[in-house]
Order: structure tokens, then sequence, then C-alpha cells
């Protein structure tokens, strides 16, 4: 009996996307090439021609934070509304022949740039191609989707207000970033995602798609040649440079508060987070390292380790460097019960101090290093995920050869780094804290 059509399309899709393209798990067995196209516009690709699949991932410059006042979630809009018709296709018929050739085209908001991702089988990449270039460049934003996707955006953001993890986050932007557009949620609010028009989103499509800071990585079944084709076939009709896409450094304005915001639940959700440091400092991977063995680690973290497994305060507790493009922060969560909040806290600031005053282990800073370059191929597992690494490196200016140098830079960290570093960077006196819930024993520091 044969299988039908469908489902054995998803068998073969499922079968690409589990399968593992680095070999013996080594990141630098991936081969990036820079490919120019005939029209000057630049990709890094690697070609693998061992599954018929080609993933795409590529952003524009300017994201969520350039939204204009008062058109907050602008860029968030845009992004839903790109595969909802395009040239002559509207919207059913757009879906309609994505589907016909299991193609699948996305596109995502973040504050400092727009991304969009393309995933396709190589034999109907000539259809999907067409239908990625169209979705960029003649986006149709008829009355009927516009009004469907801001009618489910607004009842999202209506559900985000009761969702205690979200209303931390905001909270906690909103605080260290009251003047800045990095203080404000990328979906935007109510207000003003019902007042966005169809020229609004033709305006951001104009000012913020362009050759000039568009980076994309390419992965997959497909010759340099006919990608260098392919590129301006996407996107050589995209004016030269984008408008301006300039943004004020971000400083932080809430260090050392204490916000709660009253919540009748059982629990509470907390978020914390001090100033950073962004991922062009020097110092960007000693604090790396730190930050694992801080709470980046999971279960092997010191504040896993003191406040869920030896106390049993928690149900989670972590740390992450969360860098941005005007700003950088250490940031950090947890969750526990309300007649817990305090003890916890005590205990993180306790953590962040002791990281400051001694910094970390000698076998610490061997395990981290062993962990962080060990578990790296993991993160490199399929195409899409190839691709993705392939914008992050060059958004980020590592360059060409980063993968290779990877392993060297986590190797290359010493204890002396470790210990400039985490007094430098670490100060538990600075941790703004929203925590989101009814805590007994906290109330806000300003009260």
């Amino acid at each position: 009996m044969q299988m039908p059509r469908f489902l054995e399309i998803s068998a073969f899709i499922a079968f690409i996307f589990a399968g593992p393209l680095l070999v013996a798990g080594n990141a630098s067995a991936v081969d990036i090439q820079r490919v120019i196209s005939p029209g000057g516009i630049e990709a890094w690709f690697v070609r693998d021609g061992s599954v018929p699949i080609i993933s795409i991932d590529f952003v524009f410059k300017g994201g969520a934070a350039l939204d204009p006042e008062g058109k907050k979630g602008l860029a968030d809009m845009v992004s839903r509304l790109l595969g909802e018709g395009a040239g002559e296709l509207n919207s059913g018929a757009f879906q309609a022949e994505l589907k016909n050739i299991s193609a699948s085209i996305k596109f995502k908001a973040g504050l400092d740039r727009f991304r969009g991702t393309m995933r396709t089988l190589s034999r109907n990449r000539g259809a999907a191609f067409r239908l990625l270039r169209l979705a960029v460049t003649k986006p149709r934003f008829d009355k009927d989707p516009v009004e469907r996707i801001r009618s489910q955006l607004i009842a999202r953001l209506l559900a985000k207000l009761e969702i205690p993890r979200r209303i931390a986050r905001r909270t906690w932007f909103k605080t260290v970033y009251p003047d800045h557009p990095y203080g404000r949620p990328v979906g935007g609010v109510q207000k003003t995602v019902k007042r966005l028009t169809a020229a609004d989103f033709r305006g951001f499509v104009a000012r913020r798609f362009a050759r000039a800071g568009l980076m994309i990585g390419v992965v997959g079944d497909i010759t340099a040649k006919e990608l260098g084709y392919r590129l301006d076939e996407v996107f050589g009709a995209l004016p030269a440079a984008p408008s301006s896409a300039d943004l004020a450094e971000a400083t932080n304005s809430g260090q050392g508060q204490l916000i709660v915001v009253r919540k009748p639940i059982p629990q509470s959700v907390v978020i914390f987070g001090q100033n950073g440091i962004k991922r062009d400092d020097p110092d960007y991977y000693t604090a790396y390292v730190l930050n694992h063995v801080l709470g980046g680690g999971g279960f092997s973290s010191r504040l896993t380790e003191e406040i869920r497994e030896k106390r049993g305060l928690v149900y989670s507790v972590y740390s992450y460097l969360n860098p941005m493009d005007h700003s950088g922060h250490i940031m950090g969560g947890l969750g526990t019960q309300n007649a817990r909040v305090a003890e916890s806290l005590d205990i993180v600031r306790s953590e962040w101090r002791r990281i400051s005053e001694n910094g970390i282990a000698s076998d610490e800073l061997k395990s981290a290093k062993t962990y962080l370059n060990g578990s790296f191929p993991l993160r490199l597992d399929s195409s899409s995920r190839i691709a993705r690494m392939l914008v992050a490196i060059q958004v980020h200016k590592l360059g060409i050869d980063y993968l290779d140098r990877r392993p060297e830079l986590i190797n290359g960290v010493t204890g002396d780094d470790v210990r400039r570093v985490a007094r430098q960077l670490f100060d538990e006196r600075k941790l703004t804290v929203v925590v989101v819930g009814d805590p007994k024993g906290l109330e806000n520091s300003s009260d």
C-alpha cells in the first residue's frame, strides 16, 4: 500500500531535519564559502548535497526599536503580514502555493533587526525563491488579512497582560529603559496596533528593506553559482540603502531597584539583571564562561546548586548574557512559591557577590571550557541552525573562520581574566529585580 503524498512528504522532511550535518560533531567541519552574486549581493554559504533541502536565513538592519513614536508594534505586525499575499497572489493563493511545494517562509521582528527564513526542498527551489522574492519586494497588505492579523495580535496582547513572566519582562525593560526604544515591547500595545495602516506597513518595507545591511546565510543542495543568481532574483530589486537605522546608546536607568507587581497567584515569577557586556567587547568570552558557572550551566551552575538542589527553594533559576547593539545585560530569573521569594533573592545576591569577590575555582573554569566547547556542535545539527549561525557570525563581525577559532577563544580565558572581569562586571547592588506575584516580606524599593 502506497503512503499518501502528504504523509510521505512529512516523513521525508522530518528525516531531513533529524539528520546531523556535522562530521563527528566537529563544528570546524562546516566549510563556509563567501558567495557574491553578479549584482554584488553577499551570502555566506555551506553546500550540503547529502539531503535535498535548502535553508536560508537573512536579516535587515533595524527592527522594532525603530518603530516611529505612536506606531509601536509596526515591525512585528509587518513580520506577520509578509506571508499573507504578495504580487498577484492574495493571502489564500500565496499560502496554497507554499503548501503545494512543502516550503516555509517566515519573518520575525527583533529590537535591532528584522529576520526572514525560507526552507524548501531543492527540487522546488524555483517556486520557493519566486515566493520569497514576492514576499520581500511586493507584499500586498490587503484589508482582510490585515484585519485578521490585527485581531490576533490584539487578542495576544490582552492575553500577555495576564502572563506573569511577560509582565515581569515588560516591567524590567520599561524600568531600565524608560526613555529609550529598548524599553518598548516589540509587539506594541493595543492602542498603537489598532491604528496601524497599510500605508504604515508599506513605509516600513520601503525604509528597512535594502541591500546595505542585509546579511544572508544559506545551507543546502544548491551550487554557489546558482545561489548567486538566486540572490539577485530575490533581493536585487531592493534599494541600495535603508533609511537611517541609528539608535542612541542605551543607559541602564533602573540600577538596584526592586519592583513588586502584585498578583493574587500562589507562585511568583522573578526577573533580575544588571549592566552587562556587548558582543564585541574583548572580555565577552570571559563573561560567557563566568555566566556559565554562575547560572548558565543548568544543573551544574552555582545558582541551581545553591538555591534549588541544596535548599529546594525554587522550581527553576538561571542567568544569561543578553548582548544588544546598543547595550548589554547579565540577566536571570527564577520561579518559586510566594513565601520563598525573599530568601531565594538573598541567595542570588549572595552568589552575585561571591563571584565578584572570588571569581571561580580552577576546576570550575576547566569544566566550563570543556562543556562550552563540547556542546557547541549540537547547535549546528541541522541546515536551518547552521544558516542562522552563519547570519549571527556576520552580524557580530566574528569572521568567516569563527567556527575554527571559537575553541581557542574559549580555551584562552585564564584565571586572571575571570578574576578581573568578575570584579568589574558583577555587582549585586546594581541588580534590578521585578517580582510578579504576592511575595511575602517584599515591597517596592521606592515605597
